[in-house]
């Protein structure tokens, strides 16, 4: 296990919470109150922090459609006035998410804001998505790090991330290489086809088959359901749907059913929020 990964989470498989965020300024369905994004944000943050999650991620959801890889300033600086402020709200290990591809971004906010990790959808090869071919640009993540000495910043990576197909599929075992050695990502993360939709768990098996002891985490479609069956496969969890009011990603975040979560995988490992 990546000792850097270790560092951030304190718990033997952490559950990390989505803070979606309503449209900002500039999306099509911004409502012109950037004030009630924020509450909706720290509402979310207090909810999840109080249900025992181990840490969170902030993503641009409402903004659909999504630019492919650059998104514009004022979408940028909103999200930094997120972040700024759920950082003040809660200790708990926070991410970033430009959607739909803008890591460099990512990690100009997660460095401004005091953040410890960003999730990239793709950060290498091609995929065919509905934003159109979208490229992978670890050689510009990687470097904007550096630039702008956030190396604390880890580096969550999909491997064939969902709402998307590889534009040519290359051997498993050589993606799963190339994003930790040669893409320098601290950790990979499985999803499904889509938000809310369960991963494969042969497929998570064998992407957790050729990490070895590099941190794979699930992406999307834990459920109630399934928490059994898929918690201790990976070395960490993203929920997001399954943890809103009615199971539905566009909804709120639901604390009995955050809480319920935290329940069943401390049931699963005893004590398990314990290194």
């Amino acid at each position: 296990m990546s000792p850097h990964f270790r560092q951030i989470f304190k718990t033997a498989r952490p559950l990390i919470g989505m803070l979606h965020l309503p449209p900002l300024p500039g999306s099509p369905h911004y409502t012109g109150d950037m004030q009630a994004v924020v509450d909706s944000a720290l509402q979310d943050t207090q909810v999840l922090t109080e249900a025992g999650f181990a840490g969170l991620i902030i993503e641009n959801l409402g903004d659909a459609p999504y630019y492919p890889d650059h998104a514009p300033a004022e979408t940028v600086a909103a999200m930094s006035v997120v972040a700024a402020h759920v950082r003040q709200q809660t200790k708990l290990p926070i991410g970033v998410n430009v959607l739909r591809n803008d890591a460099p971004s990512a990690i100009a906010i997660a460095a401004a804001a005091n953040l410890q990790f960003i999730r990239v959808n793709v950060l290498t090869g091609t995929s065919v998505t509905d934003q159109g071919l979208i490229s992978g640009q670890a050689h510009l993540v990687a470097r904007k790090r550096q630039q702008l000495r956030a190396e604390h910043v880890l580096i969550f990576a999909d491997v064939r991330v969902k709402h998307a197909a590889p534009l040519v599929e290359r051997e498993l075992a050589q993606e799963v290489d190339d994003l930790f050695e040669r893409a320098l990502a601290d950790a990979i993360i499985v999803s499904g086809t889509g938000s809310g939709k369960p991963v494969a768990a042969a497929f998570l098996r064998e992407v957790k088959k050729f990490a070895g002891e590099r941190p794979v985490l699930i992406g999307s479609g834990l459920s109630l359901e399934n928490v059994t069956d898929l918690f201790m496969t990976a070395d960490g969890v993203i929920v997001g749907s399954a943890i809103k009011i009615d199971g539905q990603i566009q909804n709120r975040v639901d604390g009995k059913r955050a809480r319920k979560l935290v329940e069943i995988t401390e049931t699963i490992v005893p004590q398990g929020r314990k290194v």
